[in-house]
């Protein structure tokens, strides 16, 4: 069995799937943290590996940029490999002053400004929120590592370059910060009733100007990669 997106056969997925955006993060967590990897998925060059972390299966596969992408891969591992779990592990652009760049947030729920949840046909609002049992375990783990962890709302927007002015509307709302692509996997779990949570690093801070270089997202949020791993070890 096979999909448009994926070439992968049924068992090639772990039941828990790492996602980051990028393919070279996705190559790099296989890489350096998983034993005994095997490329599964390459189509579009999305990279998608097995292996196992402290003998446990864990998979770990890209999502590509923004919620249309994120759809398609969360659909398909959900729907059509029998995945239960999936963790973003992404980059989070700041908007709270309580955070800087490197410091980890688990998000527990994502406000967006997608009509990605109108296909969903609900007469309202639906509110994209993670799966409180993988989030508990996330934040127990960041705590008895002594991790720089918050939880907290984020904003899943559809553009990453626009004239959009809300920034500030959304930190009076408490919102901690960008990225654009939990929404729609927090939605499709909802969907397909599995589970998934985001966690992101901070990547660079929208007010105060600190950011980091693309290779050190690429590379040096090892905190988190670890962080996720711990928690796909544990669910």
């Amino acid at each position: 069995m096979s999909t448009p997106h994926n070439s992968a056969t049924p068992g090639d997925f772990a039941k828990t799937v790492l996602m980051p955006g990028d393919p070279l993060r996705a190559q790099f967590i296989a890489e350096n943290f998983l034993n005994d990897c095997r490329l599964v998925n390459n189509v579009r060059g999305i990279q998608g590996y097995t292996g196992t972390y402290k003998g446990v299966p864990v998979s770990v596969m890209a999502s590509g940029m923004g919620m249309p992408s994120m759809g398609i891969y969360s659909y398909e591992l959900f729907n059509f490999y029998g995945v239960e779990n999936i963790l973003r592990v992404g980059s989070v652009g700041a908007l709270s002053e309580k955070l800087h760049v490197r410091d980890i947030v688990l998000a527990q729920g994502a406000c967006t400004n997608s009509a990605y949840a109108a296909q969903f046909g609900c007469r309202g609002a639906i509110a994209p929120i993670a799966d409180y049992g993988l989030l508990r375990t996330a934040a127990d783990i960041a705590e008895e590592r002594g991790l720089r962890c918050t939880v907290g709302n984020l904003l899943s927007s559809d553009t990453f370059y626009d004239d959009d002015t809300a920034n500030a509307a959304w930190i009076k709302m408490g919102v901690l910060g960008i990225e654009m692509e939990a929404a729609a996997l927090y939605l499709n779990a909802m969907r397909a009733g599995k589970k998934a949570l985001t966690i992101c690093t901070v990547s660079d801070h929208v007010i105060t100007g600190e950011e980091t270089t693309a290779e050190e997202r690429q590379n040096s949020f090892r905190e988190m990669m670890e962080l996720a791993l711990e928690v796909a070890v544990r669910s």
